[in-house]
């Protein structure tokens, strides 16, 4: 019950991304569009009739106040004339997704331009985000650094800090260095650590023994060698973790692709540019939908693909924990 309903919305816009343009006061909420029979050369709608051998399908060829003339589209040959007002009658539909509205939609927004600087504005950041918080979180986790306990919390008290509070200083700085119409200020900054993703893996590398790295020196490794042999192996699941978070927070980012690359249309996210789609075309509600669902396609695969390493179980590591 509670699923459903949590996936309400996303089934209603489902539905409405493969619905026609124009939308009826009676027509039902799935993908539908008015029955119809071409009598004559003319092309009548469908209504559902009662009549004294029960109700049936029958098309309306002449209007009347309180009286109508419809043909059975069975056997269009003879007229029935029905007493009544034909407004109260319900009009037949019958399922039919416009999958046009995809196509439509991809190409007035140009959405594939859109995907691909998504997809590397978020891979990017994501390898910068995760391969800088894997480094420093290995150093809280496992170097003796003088006031290390106070940089950590200097670091964590980071993350109480709003976006929105550091866009004027920080657009600030991104305009003297030139970099105000690139993508720069979307990238280099996750290169230089997320205080979220430090905690993180730095709660999972002190869960790992210190009995392994022992080990690796004693076989002659290295702190980077460690690292890469011993840490990251067994970390897999909380860096993928910190992998996905990131790469949704990237691929939904509005704010500040909005702030950098305003003017700038060819540099513009899936985000900027279904703000802009959605202001254009707001008359348009099926193409909005269908390019909302087009944006979701991806995280969503993604996501299902890396649910498998949160399922591995525990790592067999032959150290008693």
């Amino acid at each position: 019950m509670l699923a459903t309903v949590y996936l309400m919305p996303l089934g209603y816009a489902a539905s409405l991304s493969v619905r026609g343009a124009s939308v009826e006061a009676d027509q039902p909420l799935w993908p539908s569009d008015p029955a119809q029979f071409t009598y004559n050369g003319e092309t009548y709608d469908l209504y559902n009739v009662p009549l004294g051998d029960g109700v049936r399908r029958l098309a309306l060829v002449r209007k009347g106040r309180e009286q109508s003339t419809f043909v059975d589209p069975n056997d269009p040959t003879q007229s029935i004339e029905w007493q009544g007002r034909w407004r109260t009658l319900d009009r037949v539909w019958m399922f039919s997704p416009h999958w046009s509205n995809f196509v439509e939609a991809w190409q007035i927004t140009n959405f594939g331009r859109l995907f691909f600087n998504t997809v590397a504005i978020a891979l990017i950041g994501t390898v910068g985000a995760v391969s800088s918080a894997v480094v420093v979180a290995y150093g809280f986790s496992r170097f003796r650094i003088p006031g290390k306990a106070l940089l950590f919390t200097i670091l964590v008290g980071t993350i109480i800090l709003p976006q929105q509070v550091t866009i004027v200083p920080t657009y600030a700085l991104f305009t003297r260095l030139g970099w105000v119409g690139t993508w720069l200020p979307l990238l280099v900054p996750h290169f230089f650590g997320n205080a979220y993703n430090v905690f993180l893996l730095r709660q999972f590398f002190m869960s790992i023994p210190r009995d392994m790295d022992e080990a690796a020196m004693i076989d002659g490794a290295g702190p980077f060698r460690t690292l890469l042999s011993v840490i990251v192996p067994q970390a897999w699941p909380a860096i993928t973790a910190v992998c996905l978070f990131h790469f949704f927070f990237a691929w939904n980012d509005f704010l500040a692709p909005l702030v950098y690359l305003v003017g700038h249309e060819e540099l513009w996210p899936i985000s900027v540019g279904m703000s802009y789609f959605t202001g254009q075309y707001s008359q348009l509600p099926h193409l909005i939908q269908a390019t909302a669902l087009m944006a979701l396609a991806l995280p969503v695969a993604v996501f299902m693909l890396a649910q498998r390493v949160f399922v591995q179980g525990v790592v067999v590591t032959g150290v008693d924990k």
